[in-house]
């Protein structure tokens, strides 16, 4: 299920060099934490996380872990890892760009997330987190974390290299924290508890299939701006139409299990991303709202 959305992105390209980097980016790299029980059991945590890619409520599951910081030393980046930090930096600021427009459309003011940058595990405010959990949003502490190893895994594993796949990650990340501002996930949250796995499954489908679409939208501003070449969006679509669920499923050997999805099939996906791509408007993007996903 995980690897689905990052492959979306893998043929896009960007154009990012020379351009604004944001300023909300806190690195964290080299600093050496543990984790610790306060209360309850480590490796049903370790498991619940795996689903944390996309920023799904780990103040819930990572309940229970303590963390301790046990030294700060100097981190020396490739030079790969530069870039990565560069283009991230770029990317983020085209998210505020494009989320502060929106907001003061909708009459309010957008509050920006903090990007953190960290090196095998990091402490949040939702809890301890290691880098094989991969990228995630807190809403506790409205914050982004990133090891910018990860990348290096999209390439080798998931078959998603590129700058666009890159970038997709931290805007889907960021669609996270507007759904946290907006009061969404918190909403999702409430209802997750009142009913059973199945539709607790399906509300996380929608969740996730709305963040795919406050992605596209992110990449209609990138294309208005300019950082995007000419039929890369058409170009992602078309990878994504045999990623999802669905497909992770079969190429696992399993029978396709339609009430365990948790992000949604390939043609959910695709259909929703291009949704924001297309309108650019957030309002297209209620996933909720909508009858069928």
């Amino acid at each position: 299920m995980i690897p689905a959305l990052f492959a979306i992105a893998g043929s896009m390209v960007m154009r990012w060099q020379g351009r604004r980097q944001s300023g909300n980016i806190e690195d964290r790299r080299g600093m050496r934490v543990r984790r610790g029980l306060v209360g309850g059991g480590i490796g049903t945590v370790a498991l619940v996380l795996l689903a944390m890619y996309f920023g799904v409520d780990p103040a819930v599951v990572m309940q229970g872990v303590g963390t301790t910081r046990v030294g700060q030393g100097p981190y020396v980046e490739t030079a790969t890892e530069a870039e990565w930090r560069a283009q991230v930096a770029v990317v983020l600021a085209d998210t505020e760009q494009a989320w502060g427009a929106v907001f003061r459309g909708l009459g309010g003011e957008y509050r920006e997330p903090t990007l953190v940058l960290f090196s095998g595990a990091v402490e949040s405010a939702c809890g301890f987190a290691e880098a094989a959990m991969g990228p995630f949003y807190c809403p506790a502490d409205e914050r982004v974390f990133i090891d910018l190893s990860f990348f290096g895994e999209l390439d080798a594993r998931l078959g998603a290299s590129g700058d666009f796949a890159r970038a997709y990650v931290v805007a889907h990340e960021v669609g996270h924290h507007v759904q946290n501002l907006l009061g969404t996930s918190g909403r999702v949250r409430e209802l997750r508890r009142r009913v059973g796995e199945v539709e607790g499954n399906q509300l996380s489908v929608r969740l996730e299939l709305q963040a795919d679409c406050y992605a596209g939208l992110w990449a209609r501003h990138a294309e208005a701006a300019g950082a995007l070449e000419p039929g890369d969006a058409e170009e992602a679509l078309n990878a994504a139409s045999a990623i999802g669920d669905d497909t992770l499923q079969r190429n696992a050997g399993r029978a396709v299990v339609p009430d365990s999805f948790t992000h949604g099939s390939s043609q959910q996906r695709v259909g929703w991303f291009r949704r924001g791509f297309e309108a650019g408007d957030a309002a297209a993007c209620d996933t909720f709202a909508a009858a069928d996903v």
